[in-house]
C-alpha cells in the first residue's frame, strides 16, 4: 500500500520516539536528559548491560553504539514486534490517535499530486522573490528597510513581493505550463463565482513563504500596503499541502537550533519570527496567526520539552495566552509544560527589539514565569476578594482549573503552589521589620528574654506557653495542620516570632519534611518556642506521630485561648459599662463568661477516679483497691482448696 508522505510526516511529528522505546527499555537515569529529549538504556537489540543505546527524541533516531542498530519509530516497532512495515505504521498511529488512510489504489496519484503541488509552490516562491526587486515593489522595499530588515535578510528569508495585479502568478505560472487548476489547488488563485477567469489571492502584499519541516514550500503568508485593506496579514487556504492548525512558521530551522540547546521561543508573527533569528534567538516559530491549536503545541513540544510563549503585550496578547493555559493543562506531563515572557504593555518581541536591544529580550526569556503563575494571574489579579464567598468562589475556580490536570502529580504541585499564592494573598498584615517579608528574620532570642518568659512568668506567659504548644505540635505533627488552618489564620498571636512560625506553617503546609523547612526558614524561633518544659511535657510534642491525640492537644489549647479572650473582652467590655446603669444582665454577662472560661481550661481529659484516705495520709484509687482485694481473696481461696487436697 502507497501512503501519502504527508502522512507519515504528521506521524512522526506526533509521535514521541522515546515513548515508542520506552516501553522496551529501561532507561539509564544517570545518562539521560528527558529535558532536551537525550535519552540512553542497555540496547534491546542485542545483550548488554551497559547504556550504549542512544535514542535521539527531538531528530526521531535512534542509534546502538554497540552492534549499529540505527533507525526511528517506524523500524523500531518493526524489529522488536517483528511485523512488517505497513502493521508498525498501524501500531503507532493508533497510539498517536491518527486514522491511517484506507486501501486507496489512487494513492500514488495523489502523492504525485502533492509532489506537483509542492513544485508549483516553489516557482510562485521564486516568482514573488524576482517581484519584490522591480519597480512596483519600491513602496513594500521601503517598508521592509523601514523595519530593520535588509537586502540580505530579505534574500535569508525568501521574502518577496505579490504585485496588484488581477493575474499575476496565475499568468505567470500557466505562460509557464503548469496546469491552471495545480495553480488553483495550491491556493495561489481562485475561480470566481461568476465564472470569470482565476485571480491570484495575493495581491499588493509582502510574501512570506510557509516551509514545512522538511524544507517544502506548502503556503504563503502575505502582509498588505494597503491601509485599508480587510486583512492586514492573509494566509493561503486549506489545501493537500497546508493544514493551518498543524503548521508552523519557520519550524524547521527552530527544531535544529533547538536541538543543540537553544530555547524555543513562540512568537506571534512572521515579523516577530524574523526579527527574534536574527538577534539570536534561532529557535523560534509562530502559530501563523492564529491561535495555537493542540497539534501546534504537540508539535513545540517535540521540539522543546518547555516552550517559551512571547505573545504580544496587549490584551488580544493576554487573551491568547489565556486560552492557551486552558488547553495546555489537561497536556501537560512530567517534564513537559510552557513559561510565558511576558511583553511590556503595548510592544510586541521585534518592538522590543528595536527599542531596548537583544538583551532585554534574553532578560524576559530568561526570567520567563512557569504557567501556574499565569494561571493564578488570570483567577485572582481581576477579583475582590473582599467577604468568604468571594474567596470560595476563586477557590471554585481554581480548583476547576487544576482539575483538568490529568497527571496526578503535576495536579498536586499545581495545587501546592496555588495554595502558597493563595496565602500571600490573604496572610495578615504584619507588623513585623522587613514590610511583612516573612523571610526576614528578627533578631535572635536573647537569653534574658527566655528567663522572663520561664522564670519570672510575666503577665501573658500562660497565652504564650499555649501558643507555643500548638505550633510545636504542629510542627511535629504536620498530618494534622489543614484540620486547624483557618483557625491559625484568624489566631492573634502574642509575639512576632509565633507569627512568624505561623506563617511558615500555613506556606509550607502539611509536607513530611516539615520541621527540617522551618529549621532552615526560622531555626532560632522554632528553638525558643521547642525548649520550655511545659512543651516538651506535652503528649504530642514528647511522642508525635498520633494524629488523633496531636489533633486533640490542639484542638484544646486553640479552645482554652479563645475561651480566656473570650472572656476578657466580654469582662472589659462589663467595665465600661459599669460606669452606666448596673442590672441582672450585667451580672448574668460576667458570669456567663466566668463559666466559659472555666468549663475551657479545664482539661478535657480529667481524671474521674474516686479516691479514699489510706491511714498513713496516702491517696488511693478506690478502683484499683476494690480490683486488689479480689485478686487476693482470689489468691486465698486457691490456697484454701490446696490445703484441703
Amino acid at each position: 500500500m502507497s501512503l501519502p508522505p504527508g502522512f507519515l510526516d504528521e506521524l512522526r511529528t506526533r509521535t514521541s520516539l522515546s515513548q515508542v522505546v520506552g516501553r522496551k527499555v529501561t532507561w539509564d537515569t544517570r545518562k539521560s536528559n528527558q529535558g532536551k529529549g537525550d535519552m540512553w538504556a542497555p540496547c534491546p537489540f542485542h545483550q548488554e548491560k551497559t547504556a550504549s543505546f542512544h535514542v535521539d527524541d527531538r531528530k526521531g533516531f535512534y542509534y546502538c553504539f554497540g552492534c549499529h542498530a540505527k533507525g526511528d519509530a517506524i523500524s523500531f516497532v518493526r524489529e522488536t514486534e517483528n511485523v512488517g512495515f505497513m502493521e508498525a505504521v498501524e501500531i503507532i498511529a493508533r497510539e498517536a490517535g491518527m486514522p491511517v488512510p484506507k486501501r486507496d489504489p489512487a494513492a500514488q496519484v495523489k502523492a504525485d499530486k502533492r509532489t506537483q503541488l509542492a513544485e508549483v509552490m516553489e516557482q510562485a516562491v521564486q516568482y514573488f522573490r524576482l517581484q519584490l526587486k522591480t519597480a512596483n515593489a519600491a513602496v513594500a522595499r521601503e517598508y521592509l528597510a523601514g523595519r530593520g530588515l535588509s537586502e540580505t535578510v530579505q534574500d535569508r528569508w525568501e521574502i518577496g513581493f505579490a504585485p496588484d495585479a488581477r493575474q499575476g502568478v496565475f499568468a505567470h505560472l500557466t505562460g509557464k505550463g503548469v496546469a491552471a487548476d495545480l495553480v488553483i489547488d495550491a491556493g495561489l488563485a481562485a475561480r470566481p463565482d461568476d465564472g470569470r477567469d482565476p485571480y491570484d489571492r495575493f495581491r499588493g502584499r509582502i510574501i512570506f513563504p510557509i516551509r514545512d519541516a522538511r524544507g517544502r514550500a506548502i503556503a504563503l503568508g502575505g502582509r498588505a500596503m494597503e491601509p485599508n485593506a480587510r486583512a492586514k496579514y492573509l494566509n493561503s487556504p486549506e489545501t493537500e499541502l497546508f493544514d493551518k492548525g498543524r503548521s508552523l512558521y519557520n519550524l524547521g530551522p527552530a527544531r535544529q537550533a533547538a536541538g543543540k540547546g537553544a530555547p524555543l521561543v513562540v512568537a506571534e508573527g512572521y515579523m516577530d519570527v524574523i526579527a527574534l533569528s536574527e538577534a539570536g534567538f534561532e529557535a523560534c516559530v509562530a502559530p501563523l496567526g492564529t491561535a495555537i491549536t493542540e497539534s501546534q503545541l504537540q508539535m513545540m513540544w517535540r521540539v522543546s520539552s518547555e516552550p517559551v510563549i512571547a505573545l504580544d503585550g496587549d490584551t488580544a496578547g493576554l487573551r491568547a495566552a489565556m486560552r492557551l493555559i486552558d488547553l495546555a493543562l489537561p497536556l501537560l506531563e512530567a517534564g513537559q509544560s510552557l513559561r510565558f515572557a511576558l511583553m511590556p504593555e503595548g510592544l510586541d518581541p521585534d518592538d522590543l527589539l528595536k527599542m531596548q536591544g537583544k538583551a532585554a529580550m534574553q532578560r524576559l526569556v530568561d526570567g520567563a514565569v512557569p504557567m501556574v503563575d499565569l494561571l493564578w494571574r488570570r483567577e485572582a489579579e481581576a477579583g475582590n476578594f473582599d467577604s468568604p464567598e468571594r474567596k470560595a468562589a476563586l477557590d471554585k475556580n481554581l480548583r476547576a482549573a487544576i482539575s483538568k490536570i490529568k497527571d496526578g502529580s503535576i495536579r498536586q504541585h499545581y495545587g501546592e503552589a496555588i495554595k502558597q499564592m493563595r496565602w500571600e494573598l490573604f496572610s495578615p498584615k504584619r507588623d513585623a521589620p522587613g514590610k511583612g517579608n516573612w523571610k526576614k528574620k528578627p533578631a535572635a532570642v536573647q537569653p534574658s528574654t527566655k528567663s522572663s518568659l520561664l522564670v519570672n512568668a510575666g503577665a501573658g506567659v500562660e497565652d504564650h506557653l499555649r501558643e507555643a504548644v500548638i505550633l510545636a505540635t504542629l510542627v511535629l505533627n504536620p498530618q494534622v495542620l489543614e484540620q486547624f488552618e483557618s483557625q491559625l489564620e484568624r489566631l492573634d498571636f502574642s509575639t512576632f516570632e509565633h507569627r512568624m512560625l505561623r506563617d511558615c506553617l500555613l506556606r509550607f503546609g502539611a509536607v513530611d519534611d516539615l520541621r527540617n523547612q522551618m529549621e532552615t526558614v526560622a531555626g532560632a524561633e522554632l528553638a525558643s518556642v521547642l525548649a520550655p518544659r511545659h512543651v516538651q511535657i506535652s503528649p504530642a510534642v514528647r511522642n508525635p506521630g498520633d494524629a488523633k491525640i496531636a489533633a486533640m492537644c490542639v484542638a484544646e489549647e486553640l479552645a482554652k485561648l479563645a475561651a480566656k479572650r473570650g472572656a476578657l473582652r466580654e469582662i472589659q467590655e462589663a467595665v465600661e459599662d459599669i460606669t452606666g446603669m448596673v442590672d441582672e444582665g450585667l451580672t448574668w454577662r460576667l458570669k456567663q463568661a466566668s463559666d466559659a472560661s472555666d468549663q475551657a481550661v479545664r482539661s478535657q481529659g480529667q481524671d474521674a477516679a474516686v479516691f479514699d484516705t489510706a491511714p498513713n495520709g496516702a491517696q488511693l484509687d478506690r478502683g484499683e483497691r476494690d480490683a486488689f482485694a479480689r485478686l487476693m481473696d482470689q489468691i486465698g481461696k486457691k490456697s484454701d482448696q490446696q490445703s484441703e487436697k
